[in-house]
């Protein structure tokens, strides 16, 4: 019997969740919205010291995942460094913490250097496309705690010139671009250039070239910074003697997803979307979430590891250092907010805006809304909106709790990635950041 068009597109649906193991709703996230309502008191107590809406930065959580990071990887690897990335959460106290735990700092910016400076970070690595003559200049007059991660042969050119003016010897290490096919184009150079990379850094002699760093990004599993690795030990393999001597590192960056994977509206993914476009979206989907899971820390050590041994080290027997920025603050800042009014029967407005998290990433992503004053471990749909006046100020669709009404205390958890630093001044203030 022929298969008509509907049958064949509800097929290819069918197929998309096969292949990609994502699910509907996860006992996951259930335990997870149970966590923080245990704590519901605790939180509750502790915010009748401030105004709402504030952000809330738990340093023991930071401690932890920090922890439980670098542990990961250094029971696995002889030789590791870590550093955290600061473009994810670039509040100071942060840095400071990390600092304290024993990571350095991954700076993207000359701003970002100097906060990383005025918090005593030892150790740190600047990074990123575009680097201006002035900020290349703050590196060098910081030569003893900065290692400059060169993105191109014509940023190699002015450092070089800068070093030579200032007489100064400055560590590097180049970017290799891991995707020549896309706009990831922008980092970095083409591994095949690494021996002609190296070959002018040896004309300057203040210029120390000492490894190379690369980075892949959204990475639910190893599989993308496995393939890099041995891609980098084939050009290794082809590589002169003096310029494997040289690579005293490799920084396999960050982009590592907190293992509780990516959270999705359902009806706003491609299937979603294509179920709405037919007319056959169900109904109860609208209520549902799309996960897609990530492997444990402990699984990416494993894999990176074992490629890393058989194909690295048997070029060089070298570093190994991790630029971690979501993995390890993703849940140390919440966010919390109270209701305003409640001015239909599905819609509630909070004293705050998505300049909070500076953009309208959850009319797609998906956190849960915990109301605090009235927990419950039901998810009601409901339209949680901001107080901006844009209609795309959206906290979510639904919330967990008996009921919702006007001056209850609703909870954002695990909002120490991308929000923070991503915040903007547009129309409401910023909210206050609070730290125990």
């Amino acid at each position: 019997m022929n298969k008509n068009r509907r049958e064949i597109l509800f097929e290819k649906i069918d197929n998309v969740f096969r292949e990609d193991n994502s699910e509907f709703q996860s006992e996951d996230l259930k335990n997870i919205v149970k966590k923080h309502f245990d704590k519901s008191s605790h939180y509750l107590g502790l915010l009748k010291k401030y105004q709402l809406p504030l952000y809330l930065f738990e340093t023991e959580i930071l401690r932890k995942k920090a922890a439980d990071f670098k542990n990961a990887f250094s029971s696995v690897l002889p030789n590791t460094c870590f550093y955290f990335a600061m473009k994810c959460n670039n509040h100071p106290e942060l840095s400071r913490a990390m600092v304290k735990n024993g990571y350095g700092i991954d700076v993207s910016s000359g701003v970002e250097l100097e906060t990383a400076l005025s918090v005593g970070a030892e150790d740190i690595v600047f990074s990123g496309p575009g680097k201006r003559e002035s900020e290349l200049l703050t590196a060098i007059l910081n030569a003893g705690k900065v290692r400059v991660l060169v993105d191109s042969f014509g940023e190699l050119e002015r450092l070089k010139k800068i070093a030579k003016a200032y007489k100064t010897e400055i560590r590097i290490g180049v970017r290799l671009t891991t995707n020549p096919n896309a706009l990831w184009r922008k980092f970095g150079i083409f591994p095949e250039r690494l021996e002609e990379f190296y070959n002018e850094t040896v004309k300057s002699k203040y210029i120390k070239f000492e490894g190379l760093q690369f980075h892949t990004s959204w990475n639910m599993n190893s599989d993308a910074q496995c393939e890099f690795l041995k891609k980098i030990g084939s050009v290794l393999e082809n590589a002169s003697d003096a310029c494997k001597k040289a690579v005293s590192f490799i920084d396999i960056g960050g982009g590592y997803w907190p293992e509780q994977g990516e959270w999705l509206h359902y009806e706003t993914t491609n299937v979603g979307m294509l179920e709405k476009s037919l007319d056959c979206l169900d109904p109860e989907k609208k209520n549902m979430h799309y996960i897609i899971p990530a492997k444990p820390i402990d699984f990416f050590a494993e894999e990176i590891s074992k490629v890393i041994k058989e194909h690295i080290f048997s070029k060089t027997e070298c570093r190994i250092c991790f630029e971690p920025g979501r993995w390890v603050c993703n849940d140390s800042v919440q966010i919390f907010v109270s209701v305003v009014d409640v001015k239909e029967p599905d819609i509630a407005i909070v004293d705050a805006g998505i300049n909070t998290i500076g953009w309208d990433r959850f009319e797609y992503d998906y956190f849960p809304v915990l109301n605090l004053t009235r927990p419950a471990m039901s998810e009601k749909r409901f339209n949680i909106l901001g107080s901006l006046c844009t209609p795309h100020d959206v906290w979510g669709y639904s919330y967990w709790g008996e009921d919702i009404k006007a001056g209850d205390v609703l909870m954002i958890p695990m909002q120490g990635a991308y929000t923070y630093s991503l915040r903007q001044n547009f129309i409401k203030p910023i909210p206050d950041f609070v730290i125990v």
